[in-house]
């Protein structure tokens, strides 16, 4: 059972405590005889008993399978149950108890009509196949178990399995309730019965508040017990009728189920215990604090605990509070404004129905000595909260920089709570303009630019003159090759007419740095550019825009330069500074990511075409040093946004953090409508290639040996022998000799992808066409270069250890077609090059990561590219890399929420799954 288990069919196997159940997948078409026993009807309508091999899962291991992908009509019912199970888990439906084993375990519940009804519509619906297995304890009757009564043993196994944590255990005192071992509770068990026993099969009961009197001016509230039904929710009595047996449907246990349930609210919120002492617990006169204390709170408490609280109609709710922001009039100096640690006045305003109160109402609010209030004609309900920030009126001020922030998602913390903004005056107008990317001002291509802007990249252009002039840092994130050094150029020429404009520093991968200067000096003819970089470097004799040496110049360092030298350049006064590539500075924690907060700045730019490569802390790095601020520390980011987003996909969190980030990061692809129209075709192909029996021998071999390593190791010794495994299979789907560490002896014949990659270059070359090869080890890279040698084909090979001359010589000899095919190291050639003389880019070996993978292939395919790219991805077939080829192709959410971390990703797979992953398989 290697196989995928989403494809199998999955049945739960129930088990006192009820986390101890576990998950069985089988498969309805295998012939083997196993230690699963089922019972299935057949063509006829029989139903037979028959064995089969199963993969059995804890109820925590199974839930990630479950809610993953699957193709079984099993999976996707058991899924569904997983995911009723999980909401009431999060919506805090857990009730403690004793299992018939007399140990500690947690259920569902109390549940509420809704969840009652939601239930029972998934039991109706329950597969045959997934209740399989047979109620009789040997196997040899055919009856399957009533589907209602396995579904909920299913939702208590994922209840009494989620809440047991280490802080679920330093919460509770102890083990009981939160080891994942059995406590034994026998003396718990009558407690469990008043606290939790029948809840959901027998009433539930809600408080409907009246009013004591006609004067609502005066009159106080009494709690009103309402019983409802379970079976029935259509069936409600008030708690009297019920005792006075004036309540038709209700049986003579339902009293004593009513008393139960008055006890669990009681225990929520104390003032219901006076029910308890009454002969009828019917109702209960509510002083001012009570009332007080259901709006502040307990309301809230109650209902998470199944019992509504329902107020009177005639009373509104609807008062809301939000937060104003701004300051009159405008600052004069909106940089300094942002950088300078300028506060915000922060006031309160209450709305009734979304209109705000007046200064009269306000006050009327502020003297309320009570929870009810007249306004407007109308008496409304009000919580203590509401009457303080009528009182205050004023809140803590927040930053110039948490203030905008607030404007641009709608919320902002105050006094520990998210509370709705609504920004005024300029800072209402300042919202619209950065929420409006394509809304700029008229700014044209400047003086002195030596090239036409398509029309992208003078919006682009006018988007950084718009942001940089705020004061405000930005992210430029277009695809490789859309053109993001010519758009900078032009925003240095432009800043340049500033009086007392500096010069622009650009930090950038050693690789780029020829490419920047060439680009300058095309497209801005006559601007200053120096290197600081290698033995000599110095920033001496470096103008500014008001100097007599017209334009302030440009200066171009590496991040490795920038980390040694950081102190240097933060001495100098800098109008821009820009970070190319700057996925590089993706960790804060990083050397080179702090001497980049180091270097003072009037302007911040950022440049990638990856500001996320794998998770959203990323693009926390890139923004917080081109705006600090903007999204909090870290910790805040992952709290507010990162992981609420996580377990939320596309949700709430998601929308107003893109509102939050649009207006400072602009984001365009080759494939938006307007973008680079007259780039050629791009055609992908994965090209399926077969390994040769050397090759299948090895990887056999490989298999076996480190598979039994991995079986026998755990924690990070595990993790590095899969990584192990990986790493080999992937030299031995390149060539046996890299495997081997072979240097020198016959290379050709004993590869499946080299004798491909010979046959695609001869086909290229005939037709007078050039090559990218893309390999992710330099000693392949070295194996390929002196294979095709020996061919007699010309190559160039570029990698991590080249110099920066030589790099851009190589560059420039390929670009004049001297040479038709470039051998590159994937990690040092993936960004920033521009070669756009080849028309055919080869991916040799896989880096399993989508996209480092399309940065390599936009070395090609970019801006100046006319002819078609043809995109050729060498796999061998039914290995490792025809698994991932599958995953990256028919699992795109997949690739991108996990893949993105390469071979990490893998280290955390479980033996059978990781099995699966590298089994050599037998292909057409």
């Amino acid at each position: 059972m290697t196989r995928d288990l989403a494809n199998c069919a999955v049945v739960f196997e129930p088990s006192d405590p009820p986390r101890a159940g576990t998950v069985a997948f089988w498969r309805p078409d295998s012939d083997e005889q196993g230690d699963l026993t089922v019972a299935i009807p057949d063509s006829a309508g029989t139903v037979r008993t028959r064995t089969v091999p199963a993969v059995r899962l804890s109820v925590a291991d199974a839930l990630p399978v479950l809610l993953g992908a699957g193709g079984h009509p099993t999976v996707a019912f058991w899924r569904a149950v997983t995911e009723a199970a999980l909401h009431l888990v999060a919506r805090g439906r857990l009730l403690p108890g004793v299992s018939d084993g007399d140990v500690d375990a947690w259920r569902a519940g109390p549940l509420d009509a809704a969840d009652l009804e939601h239930l029972a519509a998934l039991a109706a619906a329950m597969p045959a196949m997934a209740r399989a297995v047979p109620v009789s304890a040997d196997g040899s009757g055919d009856t399957l178990p009533a589907a209602s009564a396995l579904l909920r043993s299913f939702v208590d196994a994922v209840a009494d399995t989620m809440p047991r944590t280490p802080a679920a255990a330093l919460a509770a005192g102890g083990p009981a309730f939160a080891a994942v071992e059995p406590t034994p509770v026998p003396e718990l068990r009558r407690w469990a019965i008043e606290t939790g026993a029948g809840v959901d099969r027998g009433v539930r009961i809600s408080l409907r508040m009246e009013p004591t009197g006609d004067d609502l001016a005066t009159a106080g509230f009494r709690a009103v017990v309402q019983v409802h039904d379970l079976a029935d929710p259509s069936r409600v009595a008030d708690a009297r009728d019920l005792w006075a047996s004036g309540a038709p449907g209700f049986t003579q246990e339902s009293t004593v189920d009513t008393i139960m349930a008055v006890r669990r609210a009681a225990r929520v919120w104390p003032p219901l215990e006076s029910l308890l002492r009454a002969a009828v617990p019917d109702e209960l006169v509510l002083t001012d604090e009570e009332v007080t204390e259901l709006l502040s709170g307990a309301a809230s408490s109650l209902a998470v605990a199944g019992v509504d609280v329902h107020w009177p109609r005639e009373l509104t709710r609807e008062l809301s509070t939000r937060v104003s922001l701004g300051t009159e009039p405008a600052p004069s100096d909106m940089p300094a404004f942002f950088s300078g640690g300028a506060l915000l006045d922060v006031d309160w305003q209450v709305a009734l129905r979304g209109s705000a109160l007046t200064e009269a109402e306000l006050d009327a609010l502020a003297d309320a000595t009570r929870p009810v209030v007249r306004l407007r004609e109308e008496w409304a309900l009000v919580d203590p909260d509401l009457i303080r920030r009528a009182r205050e009126r004023a809140a803590k001020p927040l930053t110039a920089i948490d203030a905008l922030s607030a404007a641009l998602t709608g919320t902002a913390e105050v006094d520990g709570q998210q509370v709705e903004v609504a920004p005024t005056g300029w800072l209402e107008s300042l919202r619209d303009k950065l929420s409006q990317p394509d809304d700029g001002d008229e700014v044209g291509p400047p003086d002195g630019l030596a090239a036409t802007l398509r029309d992208y990249q003078l919006r682009g252009l006018r988007w950084l003159a718009r942001m940089t002039s705020l004061g405000l840092g930005c992210c430029l994130a277009d695809d490789m090759g859309l053109g993001k050094t010519i758009t900078l150029i032009s925003l240095h020429l432009h800043l340049s007419s500033r009086p007392g404009q500096g010069p622009t520093l650009v930090v950038c991968p050693a690789s780029l740095l020829g490419n920047w200067e060439r680009e300058i000096n095309r497209f801005a003819p006559g601007v200053p550019v120096r290197r600081f970089h290698g033995p000599g470097r110095t920033l001496d004799g470096l103008t500014d825009a008001s100097s007599a040496g017209g334009h302030a110049g440009f200066v171009l360092t590496t991040y490795g330069t920038m980390r040694l030298d950081a102190e240097t350049l933060a001495g100098q006064g800098w109008g821009m500074l820009v970070a190319d590539e700057a996925q590089h500075v993706k960790n804060p924690r990083s050397s080179t990511a702090r001497a980049l907060r180091v270097i003072p700045a009037s302007a911040r730019v950022a440049l990638t075409g990856t500001p996320v490569e794998n998770n959203l802390s990323e693009l926390w790095a890139i923004l917080d040093w081109t705006t600090p601020g903007l999204l909090g520390t870290l910790t805040e980011f992952r709290t507010r946004w990162a992981t609420p987003i996580e377990t939320d996909r596309g949700g709430a969190a998601a929308r107003r953090l893109a509102s939050l980030v649009r207006p400072f990061l602009l984001r365009r692809k080759k494939t938006d409508p307007g973008i680079a129209p007259e780039l050629p075709a791009k055609t992908e192909t994965d090209q399926p290639v077969s390994l040769t029996p050397e090759q299948a021998a090895l990887y056999q071999a490989v298999t076996s040996e480190l598979m039994a390593e991995i079986r026998d190791s755990d924690g990070m010794a595990r993790r590095g022998a899969i990584v192990k495994l990986l790493t080999a299979l992937k030299q031995v789907c390149n060539h046996p000799a890299q495997y081997l560490k072979e240097d020198t002896g016959r290379l050709a014949g004993r590869s499946g992808k080299l004798e491909l990659l010979d046959e695609l270059l001869e086909t290229i070359l005939v037709e007078g066409g050039s090559a990218l090869v893309f390999t992710q080890y330099v000693g392949m890279a070295r194996l390929l270069e002196r294979h095709l040698a020996e061919r007699g084909v010309p190559t160039l090979f570029l990698h991590g250890g080249t110099p920066v001359p030589q790099r851009e010589s190589m560059v420039q000899r390929f670009q004049d077609n001297e040479v038709p095919v470039f051998l590159l190291s994937l990690k040092a050639a993936g960004t920033g090059l521009n070669l756009t003389r080849a028309d055919h880019v080869v991916h040799y070996d896989r880096w399993w990561n989508p996209a480092v993978e399309a940065q390599a292939t936009d070395r090609a395919y970019r801006i100046g590219q006319t002819r078609p790219v043809q995109v050729h991805r060498l796999i061998t077939e039914g290995t490792v890399e025809d698994r991932i080829a599958a995953m990256l192709e028919s699992k795109r959410e997949l690739a991108d929420a996990v893949l993105a971390s390469g071979d990490a990703a893998l280290t955390e797979l479980s033996d059978a799954d990781l099995a699966n992953l590298v089994e050599l398989r037998s292909t057409p």
